[in-house]
């Protein structure tokens, strides 16, 4: 099967566009492709639509389509998956989608019938019959409530799966939407209760108050029975702040200790303040720290620097407390003390606040623990929460006002499980997802690989085990890589059915730029060092090929949004070493990044391409402008969205135009709802998983070189 290529249907039509959409950046005037940067304009959804009738054909005429699909889409929609759980005063609530509610039942039931094994749910809102209702493409996006009951709440939801959203009031004890109550239209940004009828709004109010990034700078307390325009303005910001806005600083039992503000100066800066006597007060901390939370009346701060304050240094990734009513009475004069510093190769991951105690997930060398601190006769005291040894470990849920406390624990081959605590005793199982592929005859091992300035860079792999060290198995290589988010093994579910049980290898790569180490592995990567990303990854597809796993023709590689840009730096940077490279809502042109979606919020991680000194960082690997005659390319599938409007569908669709024109195989599909995270229901993501399998397998195991 061949990858689409150069046809009639040019671009040259389209060149009156490009000098008035420019923006000031240098180059932009020469590049064709500018007019698929508007979304929905009819001339690029033509476009669309004919790239995805050449997609499809190429794909889903292959036999072994349909059963991937089916394979997908019966883990998706699977009755006995774990149905996750949030604790709230009213019961236990989950959102759920399958087949018959592609677009999912709000419902609630009890502890009691939750540890049953088939619970008794009450339908809260169901979110398919309101969409057909209102005609609208409806995504649930989740809601926002009033504590300490948590019946009064905001609705968040999506038209098409949009970041932006509406919200709409809702109670959740009559199950109905407030006649006459809140509502606010569409945009970004969120909410904030402060009694029943009374709440601050920080949202994109017009044009004039969004910030560069499209995300508000402005926070409103906004009352019952106002206009949103007659809300009172509390906190500003500037246009040139990433976002900004207030929020107040409740403890576990809902008492409003504080209001709060910050200014997101840059994605990973952020000045807080406070109000203090009537006005508001910059906090003395890092521009890389943050409250954390209140815990047994002490005010928390992490720290991603290290912070030298009153003649003591806390750590980069530390835990600090301050006592809660000295905080208040001086916010920066307070005392700090140290809770928790990490250990070499550990990092904090995420937290809860239960009724007493402070539970917080690590890492130690990419294997999760999670460890409780509470005060006790004066000092912090910690203990390790017993769960499984060498998983992944997360905190599921928690209860405000009970030490309930719900966990989950996975890796590549074993289902995850949920444990449950009442505070009184150790976790145990409460539920386990069932088996979705055979994993007998497969093994999990970590390698590290040498990067180009001799870091030494960890991944896993999992593949057959005893497989023949020949470079004949065909695998997949994926990563992020970015933004202080880490990758860490979880249950293969459809990758392990559609790939693994075909016969293919998986590998999960853990470069600096992610969170797997803590602040500085993902600090030592950005900016002007972030190169290292990428040589990271190539480093490790060039172990693997060392080592026997597998060889240039057999290795694919895939990657979604950051993860997008990782594989178009891959590919491009050395298009020899892979035989498929798949492109997921990517970050593509980065010289005109910060015009096109959200992008100028992401400024703080590659540089700001209008100054001439970042620029140079980003033109450097920039995939767009590296894409150029008389290069071989893996004949990349790239894949976006129309409704994302966070990395925006024009880098995908941009990199697949520059490929046509340069008459290189490749395959662009756009699905066109579905938002940042690809399909909305269950049949559009099965559908997206059969695809891009299927082009690994034409492109990987079935030795065609799809030229």
């Amino acid at each position: 099967m061949t990858a689409t290529t150069a046809s009639a249907d040019g671009d040259g039509h389209h060149e009156h566009n490009a000098e008035t959409a420019h923006d000031g950046v240098p180059g932009a005037e020469q590049d064709p492709h500018i007019w698929l940067e508007e979304a929905r304009s009819e001339e690029a959804l033509d476009w669309v639509r004919n790239e995805n009738e050449l997609t499809l054909a190429a794909f889903t005429d292959d036999p072994r389509f349909e059963q991937l699909k089916a394979e997908a889409l019966e883990i998706l929609d699977s009755e006995d998956r774990i149905p996750f759980v949030s604790f709230r005063p009213d019961g236990l609530y989950n959102f759920w989608q399958d087949k018959e509610n592609p677009k999912g039942l709000l419902r609630r039931t009890t502890l009691e019938s939750y540890q049953t094994e088939e619970p008794e749910w009450e339908i809260i809102l169901d979110v398919d019959a309101l969409a057909a209702e209102e005609g609208k493409e409806w995504v649930y996006q989740g809601s926002t409530c009033l504590p300490p009951a948590l019946n009064k709440c905001m609705i968040a939801l999506s038209d098409g799966g949009k970041d932006a959203t509406v919200l709409r009031e809702f109670d959740t004890s009559t199950k109905q939407f407030v006649e006459g109550g809140f509502e606010l239209p569409e945009s970004q940004g969120n909410i904030q209760w402060i009694d029943e009828d009374t709440m601050l709004v920080t949202r994109n109010f017009s044009e004039e108050l969004m910030t560069e990034s499209e995300y508000p700078y402005t926070t409103r307390r906004w009352k019952r029975g106002q206009s949103i325009d007659e809300a009172e303005e509390i906190f500003r910001g500037t246009r040139t702040d990433v976002w900004s806005g207030a929020s107040l600083m409740r403890d576990n039992e809902a008492t409003v200790h504080a209001l709060t503000a910050f200014r997101a100066v840059s994605f990973h800066e952020t000045e807080y303040y406070v109000q203090h006597d009537g006005e508001w007060l910059r906090l003395e901390i890092p521009l890389k720290a943050s409250p954390y939370g209140i815990v047994d009346g002490h005010i928390l701060i992490s720290t991603d620097v290290d912070w030298e304050v009153d003649g003591q240094t806390f750590p980069a990734d530390s835990l600090i407390a301050a006592d809660l009513e000295e905080w208040k009475a001086d916010p920066n004069g307070a005392k700090k003390t140290l809770v928790w510093a990490p250990g070499d190769r550990q990092t904090k991951r995420g937290a809860a606040i239960t009724g007493n105690s402070l539970f917080v997930t690590l890492l130690d060398n990419v294997v999760g623990k999670v460890v409780r601190f509470d005060f006790e006769d004066g000092e912090w005291v910690q203990s390790e929460v017993d769960l499984p040894d060498n998983a992944t470990v997360g905190i599921a849920s928690s209860s405000n006002e009970t030490d309930q406390i719900m966990y989950t624990v996975t890796d590549f081959l074993n289902p995850t499980t949920l444990y449950y605590s009442d505070g009184s005793g150790d976790p145990e199982p409460l539920k386990t997802s069932p088996s979705y592929f055979d994993k007998a005859g497969l093994e999990v091992e970590q390698h590290e690989a040498t990067s180009a300035d001799g870091t030494k860079i960890p991944y896993f792999i999992v593949k057959p085990a005893g497989m023949e060290l020949d470079g004949s198995t065909a695998t997949l290589l994926t990563g992020y890589g970015g933004f202080q988010v880490p990758r860490l093994p979880a249950y293969l579910s459809t990758t392990g059915k559609l790939w693994l049980e075909k016969g293919g290898a998986y590998v999960l790569g853990n470069m600096r730029g992610g969170g797997e180490f803590g602040p500085n592995w993902h600090q030592t990567a950005i900016r002007e060092n972030k190169q290292r990303t990428w040589d990271d990854f190539i480093a490790i597809a060039e172990d693997l090929v060392e080592k026997g796993f597998t060889s240039p023709e057999h290795l694919g590689i895939q990657g979604g949004s950051q993860g997008g840009l990782l594989v178009g730096t891959a590919f491009t940077q050395r298009p020899d070493l892979f035989g498929a490279a798949i492109v997921q809502i990517p970050l593509f042109d980065m010289l005109r990044y910060h015009l096109i979606g959200r992008g100028a919020s992401w400024v703080g991680e590659y540089g700001d391409p209008r100054i001439p000194e970042q620029r140079a960082w980003i033109e450097g690997y920039s995939p767009y402008q590296k894409l150029v005659e008389g290069v071989e390319y893996p004949a990349p599938f790239l894949w976006a969205s129309t409704a994302d409007d966070r990395t925006h569908p024009a880098h995908a669709r941009k990199g697949a135009a520059r490929l046509k024109e340069l008459g290189q195989p490749y395959y662009y599909y756009e699905e066109m709802t579905g938002g940042h995270s690809g399909g909305v229901d269950n049949e559009q993501r099965a559908q997206l998983q059969a695809l891009q399998f299927i082009y690994l397998m034409q492109r990987l195991m079935d030795n065609r070189s799809g030229d």
